[in-house]
């Protein structure tokens, strides 16, 4: 597995320093040393003859994230993207885990880091009751302060175009395979009710999973204006989607 970041876009001459900020947030940089991950044994692996009491899932791997960069972790298959992702957004509650991680310079706590950091998971999970403009509605009742309320429909409305979509802020989510969204409009809607809780780090586990090249673009363009608004970006997309 291995760590590659984009351009920094902190200094680009093309940032727009108004995009993502109605509400302000801290950027944050987030540092990782010598993490170790493991699982008691399988009982199945056990009666092939295995010995050993744990499974190592993660072997002394270290980095670090930075605010405006779009970092990508990448490896074969199952070399452990996504248990990393999961071990340093706290998500990972089974197990055994080591090492550090500090945000800014300080400890991690688990509390806090919770409140300043948002995860999309690679299966979108969405109302198809309610439209893309209510489902952004949902997420900020839940996850914001009420004193941002007089904000919100702007907030709103900057998040949308944000992730492109803003056309279609009245559209049903619908089940998907049968109505409403497009595959790429329901990862595009993942992004965004993450984004409304105005996070300052973001993880994105594949979000161009199922998707053809021209619309794995799409989404990888909603990615890449998520990290010109100055936050920290962690995906694990497939490597021939790192060049969008």
């Amino acid at each position: 597995m291995a760590v590659k970041n984009s351009t920094e876009i902190a200094t680009s001459s093309n940032q727009d320093p108004s995009r993502g900020m109605l509400l302000p947030f801290q950027p944050l940089s987030l540092a990782f040393n010598h993490i170790g991950n493991y699982v008691d044994m399988p009982a199945e692996m056990r009666s092939r003859g295995i010995i050993k009491d744990r499974l190592q899932l993660l072997q002394d791997v270290s980095g670090a994230f930075r605010p405006g960069i779009l970092t990508a972790l990448v490896g074969v298959s199952g070399a452990g993207k996504t248990t990393l992702m999961d071990v340093l957004a706290g998500r990972k509650t089974g197990g055994y885990t080591e090492g550090s991680v500090s945000i800014s310079g300080y400890p991690k706590n688990q509390a806090t880091f919770a409140r300043i950091s948002g995860y999309c998971e690679q299966n979108d999970i969405h109302s198809p009751h309610v439209t893309v403009y209510e489902s952004l509605l949902f997420s900020a009742w839940l996850r914001l302060p009420s004193d941002v309320n007089a904000q919100t429909p702007r907030m709103f409305e900057e998040v949308m175009e944000l992730v492109e979509l803003n056309q279609i802020s009245d559209a049903l989510v619908g089940l998907p395979g049968v109505d409403g969204l497009s595959t790429e409009q329901r990862k595009r809607l993942t992004i965004a009710v993450e984004l409304v809780a105005n996070p300052s780090i973001i993880f994105m586990d594949e979000p161009t999973s199922g998707l053809d090249a021209i619309v794995a673009a799409i989404v990888m363009r909603t990615v890449r204006n998520s990290v010109d608004t100055g936050r920290t970006v962690v995906h694990n997309s497939s490597t021939k989607h790192i060049h969008f």
